[in-house]
């Protein structure tokens, strides 16, 4: 069982997830590759980065959102949860939802700016 260096409440809600998701840590090649971008030396000395595979889907993940190994590996897990709901569900998912709510917003802020220069 993998350490991610998260609340214990967060690290049960991605494990439940993943378990919504058919996703078994069995099922996932872990390597870790040497990340780049600010930090200085300790970045280009530690392998931070970490990529996923789940073998079954052969959907991939590369994550180096932070400088801490263990978040890293959890933001994988959890962007590759998005990933297989986004496959499964389709419009359905949380990810596409989200989309589609800013989209809406968008729109209805370009509305309102176009009246407003109309007056």
């Amino acid at each position: 069982m993998p350490i991610f260096g998260v609340t214990p409440r967060k690290e049960a809600e991605l494990r439940a997830r993943m378990a919504a998701c058919g996703l078994r840590e069995e099922d996932l090649d872990e390597s870790f590759i040497r990340g780049g971008g600010p930090g200085g030396q300790k970045v280009n000395r530690s392998a931070t980065c970490v990529y996923l595979r789940h073998r079954p889907s052969g959907l991939e993940v590369k994550t180096h959102q932070t400088r801490s190994q263990g978040l890293n590996r959890f933001h994988a897990r959890r962007r590759l949860c998005e990933l297989l709901e986004a496959r499964k569900l389709g419009k359905d998912s949380p990810e596409a939802r989200r989309h589609e709510k800013i989209r809406k917003q968008k729109q209805r802020r370009k509305r309102r700016s176009g009246q407003a220069a109309k007056k």
